[in-house]
């Protein structure tokens, strides 16, 4: 939010330097992300009148204007805005003028029509960030004075508030908070004329509004979500524009002027932080009820749309329609125009989450629901009420009833809260003197009711509905005492291994750290998903209440969120996409949540094109099987159905089924060519890890032999490897597949099947072996293939 540091000095005494308030603020965890200098102190830009407009005869957006710049000879100026009529008074910058943007005016001629300067919007000025027409100046705004009368130099310092501090948007809150942290003296507002007690207003029932010829009551229906509704009668209004001061501070934050009604209802907000919103009275019929929007039912607002509103939106209406939604906009139908006479000014307090739920499903936020949202002071409703009525009453000559009608009751104060000066001293780490954590929290607005050595109980005020507990206030000494002054100490302490540091670190050794070795990247996706999710996401259990359509169910699979990842790589013209990731799935029905590994691969098989080979192969089935063999013990696949996957295999690690994997179904995904994934229990995997066994280099020497052989096609390479190794011959180190070569039916002599050959290695660990030991196990092996297997032995 923008404050201006001139409406702040109303309040509170500053330091004179703004970069010294930045830096108080920031200190106490207020952040303030910028400070601007503003202010018109421009040579040759002064005030000058619109005496007559006609059209452009060259261009149809343009306008050709003659204004009076008080130096007694009218000038001639073109312009393109449309939000001014003839009488206006705005700023003019006279040839050699140099605006805050840099540009110089000079005379020119546009479309053939000279121009003798340019008449400037707020934007150009940097008054405000309008750049939609001209910057109106009040009528009392003497033609020829100098725009820096005007608009004196002020700084904005641009804040960033936290949700929980509602008591800050305001420049009284701010001005209150800035006081309690440096001491400097603080001046009350002049809204607090108003005496009334919360129990006096409490007592009070919605009485009669007593407007000409129509008495109105006020009834609240949504007690939960509005549990408290004043409305005040002012008459006889006369709505016209506001006065330069009013103008001047409201667009100082960034805030356009409408007139002068709507006008002071902003500038109460952005003084007291409290909304207020004024109805034209004369256009409203009947009573006036707070409830619950009907289903679909239609209501068009302030910024000319048509909402279709829902059951849980808050309403204002009358006894025909909707005038309101309640703590957000008001209606079209029922807004102050020129011809207002009377009007229904509004203060009401409505519930935070109500107005978060309502502005976030209508996609419709508003300075006042940015306060609502946040929670407003209970005790300030009344006082903002009194101060926008006065105002009206000054600038508008409104006649204000003499009493506030009131419906509902105000929210609870917040509970009193003990501290103890130990626990205080204990959690700050210094020792801080009782009376100057008293002091410091009376500063905040706290007044203390239960006093003893040990501590006291203290009174919350309404606005600090953030206060809680102890340690909140323990907080706000910390804050006022500053917490530069706290010396640094080293309360580091060794923590024992836990079962989830030994799980991660498992996790990261077994799977993570071999992946990226073997070329793989980790990616990190949501746990959501949108609905547009297919892939092997059948049956996702949806959210009650999703924040966003991209966001509607929990996964219960790790691929469709590295497909989302495919496609942005595609799109950036990435020509290989190897991935993974590690995370939790959410299996259907029940919601379980399992620990889960996917892999992804898609694309040319090397990354760089290489000049000794020309020719590019894509990543195939073999590859992701490659990098299951990573992580996976005793790897083998099995035949296996997936509706999602065109070349399916389950994934088992000894006897144990551990995943799936496979070649993705065409239409799955928008990559072109072939996209391979698979997704494991990660769990599974990293229970049945065993303990990794290191022995030293061997002392003597391997010897190979080769197995050349005619299979029969359905015989797979796994039967064949259990033979050769089971029954384990002792002196077999490895064997490895080194060619095939499949012979088709019909293509020539040799006979149907195909051709392996094998290389087995040789090897004892306490002698070196003699051809005859080798020859002897090598002829148990061949002779158990033929045997068992009935295969073809090459000579």
């Amino acid at each position: 939010m923008k404050f201006s540091v001139n409406w702040l000095r109303e309040f509170v005494d500053l330091p004179k330097n703004p970069e010294e308030i930045a830096e108080l603020l920031t200190r106490a965890g207020i952040e303030t992300k910028n400070i601007e200098t503003r202010g018109a102190n421009i040579d040759k830009v002064v005030v000058s009148q619109i005496t007559a407009s006609s059209q452009h005869p060259n261009a149809d957006r343009l306008t050709v204007c003659e204004v009076d710049d008080g130096s007694g000879t009218k000038r001639q100026i073109v312009c393109g805005a449309t939000n001014y009529k003839v009488g206006d008074k705005v700023p003019l910058a006279l040839p050699g003028a140099k605006l805050p943007n840099g540009t110089e005016i000079r005379k020119s001629k546009l479309r053939g029509i000279e121009s003798e300067g340019m008449l400037c919007s707020p934007i150009e000025l940097r008054l405000g960030e309008d750049a939609s027409g001209l910057l109106i100046l009040s009528p009392d705004a003497k033609i020829g004075a100098p725009i820096g009368d005007l608009f004196p130099a002020d700084t904005i310092l641009d804040v960033e508030i936290t949700p929980n501090r509602g008591d800050l948007l305001s420049h009284f809150g701010l001005a209150r908070e800035i006081a309690a942290l440096s001491g400097a003296s603080f001046r009350a507002p002049k809204a607090f004329g108003v005496e009334e007690s919360r129990g006096e207003t409490q007592r009070k029932t919605a009485g009669s509004l007593d407007f000409a010829r129509d008495d109105k009551l006020i009834k609240i229906s949504a007690t939960r979500e509005c549990p408290f509704f004043s409305a005040r009668k002012i008459g006889n209004v006369k709505v016209g524009p506001s006065p330069h001061w009013l103008r001047a501070k409201i667009e100082s934050v960034g805030i356009r002027s409408i007139n002068n009604i709507v006008d002071i209802s902003n500038f109460v907000m952005l003084e007291l932080g409290q909304p207020t919103h004024a109805f034209d009275a004369d256009k409203l019929k009947g009573d006036i009820n707070v409830r619950l929007a009907r289903e679909s039912e239609k209501f068009l607002a302030l910024d000319g749309k048509t909402y279709s509103l829902k059951q849980d939106t808050c309403v204002v209406t009358d006894q025909e329609r909707a005038v309101g939604i309640g703590g957000v906009m008001g209606g079209e139908e029922t807004a102050v125009t020129d011809s207002t006479k009377n009007i229904l000014l509004e203060a009401a307090y409505f519930l935070p989450a109500s107005i978060r739920r309502t502005a976030r499903d209508l996609n419709l936020s508003s300075d006042a629901s940015y306060r609502f949202e946040r929670g407003v002071d209970p005790d300030m409703i009344l006082q903002a009420s009194h101060r926008a009525a006065e105002l009206i009453r000054e600038i508008a000559g409104g006649t204000p009833a003499k009493e506030i009608q009131v419906a509902g009751k105000l929210p609870a104060n917040p509970a009193d809260v003990s501290l103890s000066y130990v626990k205080c001293d204990r959690v700050i780490g210094v020792a801080i003197e009782p009376e100057t954590v008293d002091e410091i929290l009376t500063r905040f607005g706290l007044t203390k009711t239960n006093s003893s050595r040990e501590g006291g109980t203290w009174k919350i005020p309404s606005y600090r509905r953030d206060l809680q507990r102890d340690v909140d206030l323990i907080e706000e000494v910390l804050r006022a005492y500053g917490i530069d002054r706290i010396p640094g100490t080293t309360r580091g302490r060794f923590m024992p291994t836990s079962p989830a540091d030994r799980s991660h670190d498992l996790e990261t050794f077994l799977l993570r750290d071999r992946l990226v070795a073997s070329g793989l990247s980790e990616v990190r996706t949501s746990k959501l998903i949108p609905k547009s999710a297919s892939a092997l996401s059948q049956g996702a259990i949806e959210l009650r209440n999703p924040l966003s359509e991209d966001h509607v169910a929990l996964r219960p699979s790790l691929i469709s969120g590295l497909l989302e990842v495919l496609e942005r790589n595609v799109r950036a013209g990435a020509e290989r996409v190897s991935i993974f990731e590690i995370g939790r799935a959410f299996i259907p029905p029940s919601g379980k949540e399992e620990r889960h590994l996917a892999i992804l691969l898609w694309g040319n098989a090397a990354n760089t094109p290489n000049w000794r080979s020309q020719i590019k192969r894509s990543l195939d089935l073999f590859d992701l099987k490659g990098a299951l063999e990573c992580v996976v013990p005793n790897l083998s696949f099995r035949p296996g159905k997936f509706p999602d996957l065109a070349l399916a295999v389950e994934v088992w690690s000894g006897d144990q089924r551990v995943g799936f994997g496979g070649q993705l179904s065409a239409g799955k995904s928008s990559a072109p060519g072939s996209v391979l994934v698979a997704e494991l229990h990660a769990d599974l995997l990293l229970e049945n890890e065993s303990v990794k066994k290191f022995r030293g280099l061997d002392r003597y020497p391997a010897i190979t032999r080769d197995i050349a052989m005619i299979a029969p096609e359905k015989l797979t390479h796994a039967e064949i490897l259990r033979v050769i190794e089971e029954p384990k011959e002792p002196l077999l180190e490895s064997v490895q597949l080194f060619d095939v070569f499949e012979h088709r039916e019909g293509a020539t002599s040799a006979p149907a099947g195909k051709s392996l050959a094998y290389r087995l290695t040789y090897r004892a660990k306490n002698r070196t072996l003699t051809n005859e030991e080798v020859n002897a196990a090598h002829a148990t092996i061949r002779e158990r293939l033929r045997s068992e297997l009935g295969v073809t032995l090459r000579e």
